[in-house]
């Protein structure tokens, strides 16, 4: 007998000693805790248990086409691979209890391309490959798992916190509830030619609030609605006889059918409109309305955004803003994703803001200059959650310094009161001042310009500090197109500057993901108040967004939010699209994990706090997570090999 043969055999007797034991051990950890136990005990009954001392290679890439599939019941591996072309080798994930390996080198019959070393004394379980595959062959939950990996695992996550949110808040409806299903009659229509009281009668007929204009092959041109019958009234000259496609609102908003409630409810927010149109192939087959939404479930994001719209007082405003979180709460319940509920949270936010700027000029009077009110940072990328705080300015026109140093003096005074009465509504106040009270952030359009010159030119730390904020930029209110203008001159000053993108990438690399704790799996914080609690947004979100901000930028990309970042990155084909999912999904899971924090929170009326401490977490949780910020360090690893830092 061969020595392999040996430990083959001394490995299945110390199993079949304790079949029961090992069934109870893999019935705690995903993917095993969701398979029928016929299969479990086909796999237990086919495994054998091998011990590995610390700094034992357990498998690489030089030992050919791998032949097991690995459990890991008790210590901890690391995985090690050479980076380019050198001898160099970079940690590149940990494997702990509960956990196995290498499924996409079995399924794809080839050797592991990274080394997996016992970081300590380990104990495997190991399952030969014709197993693996039977069980492949047989068990979905398995092949589920062995397919889609932690995808598999992050969804079984999400419906969990969906449950767990909906246990609060009874009736279910679900935001991907697509429009076709909530389409419910056949769209009114009318040519252009039609006059204007004929359609009227013919709305009035058919008991609608709208009417889309279409040509003979269904192809709308126009959609025409009690709004714009409103406006057409008040015009004492208005000739009713007119033809309809005089008065209509031309090129009318419109998506799929196949587009969620989600879609149209944010669409109809966003837009200030309240009909959606169903187009495909260029044809109208429905319309989506307000009341369709609101008829057939709870979404009340279109009526609380209007409100807000509407808002007759900063007190009013506060009051509404109360509401925001027991919205989150039924969003998610109602399976909206982390991407969705920061672009719900960042929309209401923008227009509370609006209606702040509106209001103050109310009070203090029109200062008889047009500006556009700037946002940076995370409202500028559009993925605020309800922990906040402004970071903010002004941009306008000005011909020379003169008339922008005046300019500036009758805006400041406005701008501090804004500020002000953002803080009132929960938006607060920039420690390190970036708002557009503050003179350096009032700027005209040339005044950015060089600013951002100067930021690129002298990439001091400061300077490198203020680019992670101030090139996120986005208007909310006032013109855009000065707005468009300087993110568009931004780009054109950053392309192929080689040297400011490099220490724009080695800035990335700052904050490193909270990995490398052989026992907990955690780098935690160990002194004060902060002890056993690592940060999520500075060590989870941070390195996701700063590299895909890195790279954006490098290839012109001017979307701000992070995720389209990495979508555009990807159909470029800057990153794999196996590596830009995988990003993806691990942002989602950090961004939910902080929401759910902040939730907690505001539930138990405590300060909000991006720290957590693991040790609360459940195990899927863990996993997870440890699993997103290893996403983190290979788009940090990445940028390293780019720029050859």
């Amino acid at each position: 007998m061969s020595r392999s043969e040996a430990f083959a055999k001394t490995g299945r007797t110390a199993v079949q000693q304790n079949i029961q034991g090992t069934l109870e051990f893999l019935q705690k950890y995903p993917p095993f805790n969701q398979m029928d136990l016929v299969h479990l005990s086909f796999l237990v009954e086919n495994c054998q248990l091998r011990f590995y001392s610390a700094g034992e290679q357990i498998i690489s890439p030089e030992d050919g086409p791998v032949e097991f599939f690995y459990i890991v019941k008790q210590g901890l591996i690391v995985g090690e691979r050479r980076q380019g072309q050198d001898s160099s080798k970079e940690t590149t994930f940990e494997i702990t209890t509960g956990e196995c390996f290498p499924i996409a080198a079995l399924l794809g019959e080839r050797a592991t391309r990274t080394s997996h070393i016992a970081a300590e004394d380990t104990f495997c379980l190991l399952l030969d490959k014709a197993a693996f595959i039977k069980l492949f062959s047989k068990c979905h939950a398995f092949r589920d798992f062995s397919v889609r990996g932690i995808s598999s695992l992050l969804e079984h996550a999400n419906q969990q916190v969906q449950n767990r949110a909906a246990e609060t808040l009874g009736s279910q409806f679900s935001l991907e509830t697509t429009l076709a299903e909530l389409s419910m009659r056949q769209p009114v229509t009318c040519q252009g030619h039609l006059a204007l009281n004929k359609a009227v009668q013919l709305m009035h007929e058919q008991q609608v609030g709208s009417l889309v204009i279409a040509d003979e092959m269904q192809r709308p041109q126009g959609i025409f609605t009690l709004r714009d019958l409103r406006r057409v009234i008040a015009d004492a000259n208005a000739d009713l006889r007119q033809p309809i496609s005089e008065v209509m609102t031309l090129n009318p908003f419109h998506l799929p059918p196949t587009a969620s409630a989600f879609d149209a409810a944010l669409a109809m927010t966003e837009r200030h409109i309240a009909h959606v149109c169903l187009v495909t192939d260029g044809r109208l087959v429905g319309v989506i309305s307000e009341r369709d939404l609101f008829s057939l479930q709870r979404i009340d994001l279109v009526h609380l955004a209007r409100a807000v719209r509407n808002a007759s007082s900063i007190k009013k405003l506060i009051q509404l803003r109360g509401e925001i979180r027991s919205l989150v709460d039924r969003m998610i319940a109602h399976g909206a994703s982390p991407e969705q509920v920061t672009r719900l949270i960042t929309l209401l936010n923008d227009h509370t803001v609006s209606r702040v700027i509106e209001l103050c000029i109310e009070r203090l009077g029109d200062p008889g200059v047009e500006f556009t009110w700037l946002v940076f940072g995370s409202e500028g990328r559009k993925e605020q959650t309800l922990h906040t705080d402004q970071d903010n300015g002004i941009l306008f026109e000005a011909s020379s310094q003169e008339e922008a140093n005046a300019i500036r003096q009758k805006l400041l005074p406005l701008a501090r009161e804004i500020n002000l009465a953002l803080d009132d509504c929960g938006f607060t106040l920039c420690q390190g001042n970036i708002m557009a009270g503050n003179a350096e952030l009032c700027l005209s359009r040339s005044e950015w310009s060089r600013r951002f010159s100067k930021i690129i030119r002298e990439a001091t730390p400061e300077n490198l500090l203020y680019s992670t904020i101030f090139f996120d930029l986005r208007a909310i209110w006032g013109p855009v197109e000065g707005c468009r203008a300087l993110r568009s001159e931004l780009l054109s000053m950053i392309r192929g500057n080689d040297m400011f993108l490099r220490m724009l990438a080695q800035s990335a690399l700052q904050h490193k993901p909270p990995l490398g704790g052989l026992f907990r799996n955690f780098a935690l914080d160990k002194k004060g108040l902060e002890k056993d609690t690592l940060d999520l947004k500075i060590k989870g979100l941070t390195p996701f967004v700063d590299g895909a901000r890195v790279l954006a930028l490098a290839h012109g990309i001017e979307s701000s939010n992070t995720l389209e970042r990495i979508r555009q990155l990807v159909s470029k084909g800057v990153i794999e699209r196996l590596d830009g999912d995988a990003y993806a999904e691990a942002y989602h899971f950090i961004q939910l994990i902080r929401m759910q924090q902040h939730q907690q929170q505001a539930r138990s009326d405590l300060a909000y706090s991006n720290r957590i401490y693991p040790d609360e977490l459940n195990h899927l949780d863990r996993r997870i997570l440890r699993e997103s910020f290893r996403q983190a360090q290979r788009l940090q690893a990445s940028l390293t090999f780019r720029y050859q830092l």
